[in-house]
């Protein structure tokens, strides 16, 4: 479990074939001195566990799904990266609860200077737009944002001037794949009120019986 406050920078530097998978090396730009092998790590977002770590580098095993479904697909060796390792129990709850389990990608459509803020704009797919709600909570390359406006493909965020000098959405570009996970809360009330209206449907359907027709009118019992 994360929190989107990003710890600081990383280098992609090397990436190997693992299968229909990847193993990453990454280069933190801060110590990993308390960091263990097993440890989850957030990279850009996405949940891994570290496998090997040396100094201020750790390897990381990355599945084909969370090559699908995020931008670590398109990685490249320099890729600059943000990190944040898990949340202790013993840490301040800062930005929002975050599993690291990226629901998808989207693409920064437009850049707004506004006073001190950069105003993003990001076009995502309406399944995940869906779970998003006026001043509810995003990640966006793992980095914990409240969401301005939402329409049905595109949501709206505003990055601060220190947001922008420690995390990677400081450099993005119009054009740019983002990781994006949504609030979890949302996934679950959709999930808990389909399997209600499912429930529903079953025991309605359960009901109906020759004698219920026949009782409703809809049979003919002269015959």
């Amino acid at each position: 479990m994360f929190t989107g406050i990003i710890e600081g920078l990383g280098r992609l530097t090397s990436i190997q074939a693992a299968g229909e998978g990847k193993k990453l090396t990454i280069e933190a730009d801060f110590s990993l001195e308390e960091s263990r092998i097993g440890d989850s790590i957030a990279v850009s977002g996405a949940c891994l566990t570290a496998v090997e770590i040396s100094g201020k580098r750790f390897t990381v095993d990355v599945s084909p799904e969370t090559l699908a479904r995020s931008t670590l697909g398109h990685a490249k060796p320099n890729d600059r990266v943000n990190i944040e390792r898990a949340l202790r129990l013993s840490d301040r709850l800062d930005g929002h609860l975050v599993s690291g389990h990226i629901d998808g990608a989207g693409t920064i459509g437009h850049l707004e200077i506004r006073s001190n803020a950069i105003v993003m704009h990001i076009d995502a797919p309406p399944s995940l737009c869906r779970y998003m709600i006026e001043k509810g909570s995003v990640a966006v390359d793992g980095i914990s944002l409240t969401i301005n406006r939402c329409s049905r493909d595109s949501f709206e965020v505003s990055i601060i001037p220190l947001t922008a000098k420690m995390t990677t959405i400081g450099f993005k570009n119009i054009g740019a794949l983002v990781n994006i996970e949504t609030d979890m809360i949302g996934k679950y009330v959709e999930k808990f009120l389909f399997r209600k209206q499912e429930e529903q449907k079953q025991s309605e359907k359960s009901n109906i019986s020759m004698d219920f027709l026949a009782r409703a009118g809809f049979l003919n019992t002269q015959y």
